[in-house]
């Protein structure tokens, strides 16, 4: 079974990904912000994540750029999910390491759309 770490400071988004991550059959765990994430990671890496952008402690790319840094850290899938909707940010995400990008709010076929398109499906 594949894993995937939801990080998002948000219980309720954490909720939602949650039942559809797991629907598509993944081994989900969450994290609240990009240190406990980076603190997840260091110990085990998962198969896939879904980073959300804006978070308290650490934000989306700043563990992006510590989870790539990592060993075997640029093997894991990480989808960007967030409200940005700015070109120039998008950019950045990818530059930084992002595989791809959903928008919130999102449904389970654009998790699944996305997630298919990086190789996790």
């Amino acid at each position: 079974m594949k894993t995937c770490l939801i990080v998002d400071d948000s219980r309720v988004i954490r909720m939602v990904a949650r039942k559809i991550l797991e629907d598509l059959g993944f081994d989900v765990t969450e994290a609240e912000n990009g240190q406990i994430a980076l603190d997840m990671c260091q110990k085990s890496l998962p198969d896939g994540i879904l980073l959300d952008w804006v978070m308290p402690v650490m934000d989306g790319m700043e563990f992006l750029k510590r989870l790539r840094a990592l060993p075997n850290g640029s093997a894991t899938k990480v989808v960007c999910c967030t409200t940005e909707t700015d070109v120039g940010r998008i950019r950045e995400a990818i530059a930084n390491g992002a595989d791809e990008y959903i928008m919130k709010p999102f449904d389970s076929e654009i998790v699944q759309s996305k997630f298919m398109q990086v190789g996790l499906i």
